[in-house]
């Protein structure tokens, strides 16, 4: 099978090239064949006050994109930038492969996955700022 596989938890909503679609009361299964196609589970979405910190912005921006709230080549660029600049501040060999990671996806376009990889690192910068706040 090709495409995106959503696997639905009960009750769980996802947005979908801007229409946000709720599942039933049963897990269920959704195959997605276009190609393309804008999807972002909302339990990974970050409220726009919540967007706070470099990473959570980051974050926000391919949030932005996924839900087509921007121009996708725009905010690929911003992405692209943000996660540059993140990584002159995330300077470990562990963060360094995320961000590697996630600026190769979003590149080439595959905005979700570039978001995922840049969730990784919201705990390395809670931990940064509760360092330096000591």
């Amino acid at each position: 099978m090709t495409g995106l596989v959503l696997k639905l938890a009960p009750n769980e909503r996802v947005l979908i090239n801007g229409a946000v679609i709720e599942n039933g009361e049963r897990r269920s299964k959704i195959s997605i064949r276009t190609p393309n196609v804008n999807v972002l589970r909302l339990k990974d979405a970050i409220h726009p006050d919540e967007a706070k910190t470099p990473v959570t912005r980051a974050c926000y921006i391919a949030q932005l994109i996924l839900s087509g709230d921007v121009d996708a080549e725009e905010g690929r660029h911003q992405l692209i930038v943000a996660i540059e600049q993140l990584s002159q501040v995330f300077d470990d060999r562990d963060s360094r492969i995320i961000l590697a990671d996630a600026s190769c996806h979003a590149v080439s376009g595959a905005i979700y996955p570039a978001m995922r990889k840049l969730r990784e690192l919201v705990p390395r910068e809670a931990r940064l700022f509760a360092m330096r706040s000591q």
